[in-house]
């Protein structure tokens, strides 16, 4: 199993970045690069307790499905996403929210394991990873630029 954990220092409220988190618009302008859809479930808006997203997105050259539920939630401190269906094993991704003088740091626990052991433990290692936390820091840097700017209007209402 991996465990990637990062930290991004946010210049805006608590309440808003927690809000751009959780947007399903947000998320695919985020993961263009990868061709990354909401395909069924909550396919626009922001995303809460108990609701599923399905996205379809080309990673390693295969497009693939991921299956996602909101199974923890408190506004606006902390929610987790789980895997209900897709080609991991097992993936959970915990997003934390902590309010730091007149910053908002924006934490992420992912945890996830590859498929077909024990060949998935090398390819979680040495590939799975490294994809993973370029996905993470692209998406983090596309939250902390709308948040900091005037384009967050666009996903919050």
């Amino acid at each position: 199993m991996v465990c990637l954990e990062l930290r991004t220092l946010i210049a805006a409220p608590i309440a808003r970045v927690f809000g751009l988190a959780r947007s399903i618009d947000l998320h695919m302008a985020s993961t263009n690069w990868t061709g990354e859809r909401a395909i069924a479930g909550v396919t626009s808006g922001l995303i809460a307790l108990n609701q599923e997203v399905t996205w379809k997105g080309r990673h390693f050259g295969l497009m693939v499905r991921h299956r996602s539920r909101i199974t923890e939630f408190e506004p606006p401190i902390y929610f987790q996403d789980r895997m209900v269906k897709g080609l991991f094993r097992s993936f959970c991704h915990d997003h934390f929210f902590e309010t730091q003088e007149t910053l908002t740091c924006m934490r992420d626990m992912m945890q996830f394991e590859a498929p077909f052991k024990p060949v998935g433990n090398l390819v979680e290692r040495f590939v799975l990873a490294s994809h993973m936390r370029d996905l993470l820091n692209r998406r983090n840097a596309c939250i902390k630029a709308v948040a900091e700017s005037d384009r967050w209007r666009e996903f919050l209402s």
